[in-house]
């Protein structure tokens, strides 16, 4: 068996008591469905004869079997709808969390390949699909041959010519649902590709709604989304144009099974080869027939789905993160940020050329350093690689004398603060948002952590103060109060190394005064590495970095690189004249 017909039955585990009542309930019902057209016919055939000894007692009690049987049928049927619904929902809801759980194990080089809509189309879409097979699958298939075995036996025995007659439907039934399962298989992934193209269109158009109004572009967008929109529909139509040969041709063999037995039983009355309570009986199995060969159709049908959905999971799911981590990892619970970078190389791929090569510097415990250059030189790039979010692809990066690879990413990550120009803030209240910094944390520590980072009085100022929601990516606040609550997320984590991204750069002068000062407050008594876009925000930096193309060419203090009068001196001055 292969590894992802394990994995793909692996998820029953859990639910196996579950699985195995609502498998003896659908063999209840198919039972029961089978037993009672021999009701029907001892009835016609045995009890209606005139001068039967006891009709209406027997009438009777076959009438109170009858009800006992419809009642068990109904009980069993709401226990496999109710139950055996909610063992497929469990089942999503388990695989929905572990592909989540991957997905936040996958590297940022993933993710600047990945749209969000996209993704999330996986999660939802794709993992529903997947459910109603898992819990109409098995009940399906199991109905549909109880029956479909149960139907044929009996009816061979009433009369096997007959019986015969409608099995020789059966292989032409089944080639033909093959060709159009097939067909239907193809369709069904290209909608499920098209319909994740639709959801990505929806998330970038509408997460960058205030750029696309600004520029008055709704046209723009409307227009790309309905090309996504009809590429969406080009598919679903495929779907359904072999959907509907699909179960209309199985329609017709159904109806054209109930001709031919009503046509053959006739003659055969004639022959007196069979009596006309066998030919009732006959037709009600008929009946039964199309019930499991539809169960297999639709078994069929959520099969197909199913395994596309869960195709599409397992692709995601074996996709191994960019970023590994040892077995015997490190794990610390506090480092002392002494940072040293030995002969670094870094391209993000092939094709997008080298970022730097051989770069090479030491920053020492509690030590503030700055990074400037022109843009495009790797600054963002290097900040990004000391958290691992990617890997150096030469040389190392030592963090307390180890190798950042030797260590867990948590203990790594747990022991680094960042804060980016494009801060990202949750859906949530302020306390939640200052709170990521540190789960556990109670409001006293949450309100400590704000006075800090100068946000506590304009929080007091919002309408609910630290229970203010504040709006997806925090879009209810100014950018300078933005950055302040991410501030005091890094208050309260309590970091030994930060890495502060142009942290000021999007800020007017007052927010940027505001901000930093509260980042003063932070880097104190900490490894700090500042990349810097603004020079007057790194004047008290003990080291400046320089970084071009061919690497660090200068370093040293403010005032010693200006009277070197190098590169340094050159970007300063031009923000002096600007």
């Amino acid at each position: 068996m292969s590894y992802r017909a394990v994995k793909f039955l692996s998820f029953y585990r859990p639910y196996l008591r579950t699985l195995a009542l609502d498998l003896l309930c659908a063999f209840i019902i198919s039972g029961i469905t089978l037993i009672l057209p021999l009701c029907v016919r001892h009835i016609t055939q045995n009890l209606l004869d005139a001068g039967a000894p006891n009709q209406l007692r027997d009438i009777a009690l076959m009438a109170a079997i009858m009800l006992a049987l419809v009642a068990a049928h109904t009980l069993c049927n709401l226990f496999v709808d109710y139950q055996g619904h909610m063992m497929g929902a469990m089942m999503e809801s388990d695989m929905r969390r572990e592909l989540f759980a991957h997905l936040q194990k996958l590297s940022f080089s993933f993710y600047d390949d990945e749209k969000t809509g996209s993704l999330m189309s996986r999660i939802t879409n794709d993992l529903f699909a997947l459910s109603e097979l898992y819990h109409h699958g098995p009940e399906d298939l199991l109905i549909g041959l109880v029956k479909f075995s149960g139907v044929f036996l009996i009816t061979l025995s009433i009369n096997p010519v007959l019986s015969v007659v409608v099995i020789l439907f059966l292989p032409l039934m089944f080639f033909y649902s093959l060709h159009f399962n097939r067909k239907m298989n193809r369709a069904l992934r290209l909608s499920k590709e098209r319909v994740a193209e639709v959801n990505a269109q929806i998330e970038d158009s509408l997460a960058g709604i205030r750029v696309v109004q600004s520029f008055a572009n709704e046209a723009w967008e409307q227009a790309k989304f309905d090309a996504a929109n009809a590429r969406f529909v080009e598919s679903r139509r495929l779907e359904y144009r072999s959907e509907g040969f699909f179960y209309g041709g199985m329609e017709t063999f159904a109806q054209l099974m109930t001709v031919v037995v009503v046509v053959f039983g006739a003659l055969a009355i004639v022959n007196a080869s069979l009596d006309l309570p066998d030919l009732i009986t006959f037709l009600l199995y008929v009946g039964i027939l199309i019930e499991p060969i539809r169960r297999l159709v639709n078994f069929a049908r959520w099969y197909q789905e199913g395994i596309t959905g869960f195709q599409r999971f397992m692709d995601m799911l074996e996709l191994p993160p960019a970023i590994q981590e040892p077995r015997d990892a490190r794990s610390p619970e506090r480092l002392r940020g002494e940072l040293e970078l030995r002969n670094v190389t870094f391209g993000y791929r092939d094709d997008f050329g080298t970022v730097f090569r051989g770069l090479s510097l030491r920053i020492a415990i509690g030590e503030y350093v700055a990074l400037v250059g022109a843009s495009g030189v790797g600054k963002t790039t290097l900040g990004a690689l000391i958290p691992r979010f990617y890997d150096v692809t030469g040389g190392q990066i030592i963090l307390d004398g180890v190798d950042i690879r030797e260590y867990s990413l948590a203990s790594l990550r747990r022991n680094i603060g960042t804060v980016d120009q494009d801060v990202y803030l949750f859906g949530a209240t302020v306390a939640e948002n200052i709170r990521y910094g540190k789960p556990d944390a109670g409001r006293a520590e949450i309100i400590a952590a704000a006075k800090q980072a100068n946000a506590h009085d304009f929080i007091m100022a919002l309408p609910q103060a630290y229970d203010t929601e504040i709006g997806q990516r925090g879009i209810k606040l100014s950018a300078g109060q933005r950055q302040r609550l991410s501030i005091a997320r890094l208050f309260l984590k309590d970091p030994p190394l930060i890495i502060l991204d142009e942290a000021t750069s999007a800020l007017d002068n007052e927010s940027e005064r505001v901000v930093q000062q509260s980042l003063e407050r932070l880097i104190k008594n900490r490894t700090t590495l500042v990349i810097a876009h603004r020079l007057s925000t790194i004047r008290n930096a003990d080291r400046i970095l320089v970084l071009t193309e061919d690497g660090i060419c200068e370093q040293g203090s403010h005032d010693q690189l200006l009277e070197r009068e190098g590169v340094y001196a050159r970007l300063h001055s031009l923000q002096l004249v600007r």
